[in-house]
């Protein structure tokens, strides 16, 4: 008779052992996936094909991982080491900002990754055990864009890796008996670390709007790049041409801290660029030598690693003929970049120096002319000029961007030139109708101007956001179908998503105003103002811990823009609802002190006064508020007028602080 029981080929596997190790587990998922394939179910699937190819295989291998399996919007991956896994992961999401910032952001593939440390248990090509499960848990704690690991992850890269996670606590995950305690790294943190090796080739639109720098900034930059880095290559630094004066080694130790705020040491490329001394006879041309040092400070800012004090900072030491020791001391930085221009009709002569802040040694000077009409050409023979002095291989310098057609078109830029002045100026419905008027001659004069579509709708934003304007419909329209043309125009401009992720919050469009702010600040990694309101947004999506810090980089950045007013209140604010009443007096009331026209500085110290107990002082800063604002007399006029300030998340911290404080105060909730 035949034997009763399992199958002999199934007795035989049931003897053989469990096969268990101990690896490091990947767990990548897009977001919105379904929102994308709603969409665009063939185009999602062509650039998700793409980054898995592209991306995603070739970085998994490099980092001597193993794709386990793929679903229609997940990837799950092992690795032999919990260091190759992270740095696999924080490249991964670094490649996709760059593949992205050519995707419109309603197109955009993001991916959540989280990674484990875990015992599995391996069947053929599969994988299983809860160490898998806890990495797919964790995955959906991740930011969109960022990574979230365990514990034991964290504890294993601690002391062999840069990258900074934050603690989000113990977590209590499904199917899982314990809490896991998680760590997040930001989406925004992972943006800022550098580009890796093998990037992906720019696209042909934008290779074509690279041939189009303007010569003087792209030369000038690269001349600083190579000057600043001969100068802290010490000490086995080969010697800079004879044209250049040399100085001895300078050791980390002897370069100065930092600024007098007793932050922590800015980076070896840190720098501020005096304003620019007109040498013009016509005093009416102060605009064109401000304009050049506008650009130049922004067109340092987008190089890897460089920390860039604001161009609104640097304008006020114009004529204070201070020591580059002080100014150095004074800002935190390396290195000043100081120069002057002169103008005639069309030819302009540029001088430039930089300066070692320590020992007040000039590292690096030249000068450029060049014909206004033909700057093109004349960018690869100054550019070569240098490379020859040098004598070193230039690496490619990000230039402002001319907005032409061939040639310059010089009245569109004089134009923009002259809006970003009057935009910097302290905010005013005068200056900022100054703005908007250059910034509409511009885009008269050169219909294809991205840069005065993103001046106009910057102004209209900042209208908006100050209550400047008398019709919000309109404004709010206008500024979007601006800001959106730009974008679709050029996708890598930081000003314009900085815009956009204001006016979508205004819009109460909060996570795509995050978005935004992130691509500007990804962009830009010395865009103040970005910062700001990257925090402002935070705070109103319920996250004032997290809003602080960015704030407060906004102001280490730019710490004395004209509207420093404005950032003082975003800090207050953020200190307020987080509970730190005491903090946000002082703030807000430095705040009010730069600017007291600005009523919502107001109503925010008076809350915060009350709850310190000061209900006097309270008081009287609402009085002031509603004599600057009448219609907002009460939280529900405030709320309003305010659509974003409604997140649930806010209103909870909100009516704990705020709107607390507003009451003791006598502020009225209808």
């Amino acid at each position: 008779m035949p034997a009763v029981g399992p199958s002999a080929p199934l007795e035989e596997a049931m003897r053989e052992p469990v096969e268990r190790r101990l690896i490091a587990i990947l767990a990548a998922d897009v977001v919105a996936y379904s929102r994308l394939m709603g969409a665009d179910e063939e185009g999602t699937l062509e650039r998700l094909k793409g980054a898995r190819r592209q991306l995603f295989d070739p970085k998994i291998k490099e980092h001597r991982g193993r794709i386990v399996k793929t679903t229609g919007d997940g990837i799950l991956a092992e690795f032999p080491s919990v260091v190759d896994a992270v740095r696999c992961a924080v490249e991964l999401q670094r490649g996709m900002v760059d593949r992205n910032a050519q995707t419109p952001e309603d197109e955009r593939i993001i991916f959540r990754i989280a990674i484990n440390l875990g015992d599995i248990i391996g069947d053929g090509d599969d994988i299983y055990g809860d160490g898998v499960n806890i990495a797919a848990r964790l995955e959906a704690l991740a930011q969109p864009g960022g990574i979230c690991i365990s514990r034991v992850v964290r504890d294993q890269i601690r002391d062999k890796l840069p990258y900074p996670f934050e603690d989000l606590g113990e977590q209590n995950v499904k199917n899982i008996a314990r809490p896991v305690r998680a760590y997040g790294m930001s989406a925004i943190a992972v943006a800022s670390t550098p580009p890796f090796a093998t990037k992906m080739p720019p696209h042909p639109a934008l290779r074509a709007i690279r041939r189009q720098r303007a010569f003087m900034l792209v030369a000038i930059i690269a001349a600083i790049c190579v000057g600043a880095t001969g100068w802290w290559l010490w000490p086995n630094a080969d010697p800079i041409a004879a044209s250049v004066q040399t100085f001895p080694a300078t050791t980390p130790r002897d370069l100065p801290s930092v600024a007098s705020n007793g932050a922590k040491p800015a980076p070896r490329f840190s720098i501020v660029v005096l304003p620019f001394a007109n040498l013009s006879n016509d005093s009416a041309q102060e605009y064109f030598a401000d304009a050049i040092t506008e650009d130049l400070t922004t067109d340092l800012s987008r190089i890897s690693g460089s920390f860039v004090i604001a161009a609104t900072t640097a304008f006020t030491y114009k004529g204070k003929g201070l020591g580059a020791k002080q100014i150095g001391r004074e800002l935190g930085v390396y290195y000043i970049l100081e120069g002057s221009v002169q103008r005639r009709s069309d030819h302009a002569e540029v001088n430039v120096q930089l300066i070692d802040t320590e020992s007040g040694a000039h590292l690096w000077a030249d000068r450029f002319e060049s014909d206004l009409a033909n700057l093109a050409n004349a960018q690869n023979e100054i550019t070569g000029r240098l490379a020859r002095t040098l004598k070193v291989e230039l690496a490619e310098a990000v230039g402002r961007r001319v907005e032409r057609e061939g040639s310059v078109n010089s009245d569109a830029q004089d134009f923009l030139m002259r809006g970003w002045a009057s935009y910097y100026r302290p905010a005013s419905i005068a200056s900022r109708q100054e703005a908007l008027r250059a910034f509409e001659r511009a885009l008269e004069a050169d219909s294809q101007s991205v840069a005065a579509r993103i001046g106009i709708g910057t102004v209209l934003v900042d209208d908006l956001v100050l209550r400047f304007t008398n019709d919000r419909e309109r404004d709010t329209a206008r500024a979007d179908e601006m800001l959106r043309d730009a974008l679709e125009r050029e996708m890598n401009d930081s000003m314009a998503h900085f815009a956009m992720g204001m006016l979508r919050r205004i819009q109460n469009r909060l996570n795509d105003s995050q978005i935004e702010l992130e691509a500007a600040i990804a962009l830009d990694r010395n865009n103040a103002r970005a910062f700001q309101q990257f925090g402002i947004t935070l705070m109103c999506l319920g996250e004032p811990e997290l809003a602080i810090p960015q704030i407060e980089r906004a102001i280490r950045l730019n710490p004395h823009d004209p509207n420093i007013a404005s950032y003082y209140w975003a800090l207050g604010s953020a200190e307020l609802v987080s509970g730190r009443v005491d903090d946000a007096v002082n703030v807000l009331s430095k705040g009010r002190a730069a600017n007291p026209r600005l009523y919502f500085i107001d109503l925010w110290l008076a809350g915060s006064l009350a709850l310190k107990g000061d209900l006097d002082a309270a008081r009287s800063a609402v009085a002031e508020s509603m004599k600057l604002r009448p219609e907002i007399n009460s939280v529900a006029s405030w709320r309003a007028e305010n659509l974003f300030y409604t997140n649930p998340r806010f209103t909870a911290l909100a009516e704990k602080t705020l709107y607390a404080g507003l009451r003791r105060a006598g502020f009225l909730d209808e």
